[in-house]
């Protein structure tokens, strides 16, 4: 089996970029030479992650990057989306950390020589855990640590890096971070996950101003994901359900950051739990921006429960990858159109897409249908999306290689690229080469 698309498809275009993508603290490894973030805490911390493992050594990404970049030419990418990590480049004191530089310095210049554009996240979460200790995200001041950093370090890396991504994800730092627990720092408070979101935002709108500034001919915005909301039943009480998952998960980091205002359902909340928004703040959040990643992995499905708010359903006949999320391409092509029917947007990046499957290496080979599959219906999602108006200009797959999958430490593996974490061989898979062959047939 190969990808393929319909012959006149944009994506099949030079003009079009593909891309891989990771994180810092999933592939680097070399803990030793950076600071203490908060998921090396969470991870120090019983229970917390599956199979009680750590980042510390990870893919060994740091020791091993010219090979990786390597590995990276050998797909025929145009672009590779990293993250730089916070607490890599920074000392405790503010100033930067120049081994940490160096190493983004050398491993960009290495991309860069091959002809395969930078784009940079500059908060992939691992926040130095000395910030954390001081409140973290729900500290205001944390938003101006960031653009700190970020001026700092878009000064050091300038023009080398293709593009700059101020956050990734904030849903995740926030609400799985802050509001649930079940990431680091692992607080559970619906008052900590609201205002810990603000914070992210604000140091959003903070960083891209400055970033703008450092560096006005790179492309500037921010990643953020989406997990398209649907009703189980065609009830009034189902869908008003979704909608309100929906303002609540999605819309609630997309609408500041358009409209410069929050979903409203936050009129809904106790005062408690509504953040504490100073004056100005959704102004700073609303910066204008050259693009949008969209992260996307799955659907939710809604129905209401005895107090007339959401309980996401579990669709248990629903094909699923080897992480449980429901596997439904055409909720791709619905967030996409929806989201450019209710916004104004810039050209929008896929900046992940991919799935965990069940991968097996045999005879040096791993025979991954099940995700080539995955890529194929999802790749014809963006382009059914894109030929209903939705200016797309890029796909990054997620991800590069396997790695250290958050609270799931080593059980879960995304990769195109199979790691072996005792030798840390990489062997390109199948559903790998299948993207390297579609990559080299555009015109």
């Amino acid at each position: 089996m190969k990808i393929s698309l319909p012959s006149n498809s944009k994506m099949h275009t030079k003009e079009f970029t593909f891309g891989v993508a990771t994180a810092s603290f999933q592939i680097e490894g070399a803990a030793d030479t950076r600071l203490p973030c908060i998921w090396d805490t969470f991870c120090a911390t019983a229970g917390k992650i599956r199979d009680g493992s750590d980042g510390k050594h990870a893919c060994e990404h740091v020791a091993l990057f010219k090979d990786d970049v390597q590995l990276i030419e050998s797909l025929g990418v145009d672009a590779y989306r990293l993250s730089i990590s916070w607490p890599r480049v920074i000392k405790q004191d503010g100033s930067l950390n120049q081994q940490g530089v160096d190493f983004y310095i050398n491993l960009i210049d290495e991309l860069n020589s091959r002809g395969i554009k930078v784009y940079a996240t500059l908060y992939h979460w691992d926040l130095p855990q000395h910030i954390e200790d001081q409140g973290g995200w729900l500290n205001r001041q944390t938003a101006y640590l960031f653009a700190d950093y970020a001026d700092k370090i878009t000064q050091a890396l300038g023009d080398k890096v293709y593009s700059y991504a101020t956050l990734n994800e904030p849903f995740c730092s926030s609400y799985l971070g802050y509001e649930v627990g079940v990431h680091a720092p692992g607080l559970a408070s619906k008052a900590f996950g609201r205002q810990s979101a603000h914070h992210l935002l604000l140091a959003h709108g903070l960083a891209l101003k400055v970033i703008q500034q450092n560096c006005p001919n790179a492309l500037n915005g921010i990643v953020l994901n989406f997990t398209p909301c649907y009703p189980l039943t065609d009830t009034d009480a189902d869908i008003k359900a979704a909608q309100t998952a929906d303002d609540y998960f999605n819309q609630w980091y997309m609408k500041p950051i358009m409209d410069g205002e929050y979903p409203a359902i936050i009129h809904d909340f106790d005062d408690a739990d509504k953040p504490d928004i100073q004056a100005g703040d959704m102004e700073i959040i609303k910066q204008p921006l050259d693009f949008l990643g969209i992260n996307f992995y799955t659907r939710a499905v809604y129905s209401t429960c005895d107090k007339n708010e959401f309980v996401q359903v579990d669709m248990k006949d629903a094909p699923k990858t080897d992480i449980g999320w429901e596997i439904y391409p055409s909720a791709f092509t619905d967030l996409l159109t929806s989201l450019n029917s209710t916004y104004t947007l810039p050209p929008v990046y896929i900046t992940e897409n991919g799935a965990a499957m069940d991968d097996k290496i045999v005879n040096n080979q791993v025979d991954d249908l099940d995700r080539l599959e995955y890529y194929q219906a999802h790749l014809n999602a963006v382009n059914n999306a894109i030929n209903q108006g939705v200016n797309v200009v890029g796909y990054f797959a997620w991800s590069l290689m396997d790695n250290f999958e958050w609270a799931e430490g080593y059980l879960k593996r995304f990769g195109i690229v199979y790691v072996d974490y005792q030798t840390q061989q990489r062997t390109i898979k199948r559903s790998g080469l299948a993207y390297r062959d579609f990559i080299s047939q555009r015109q």
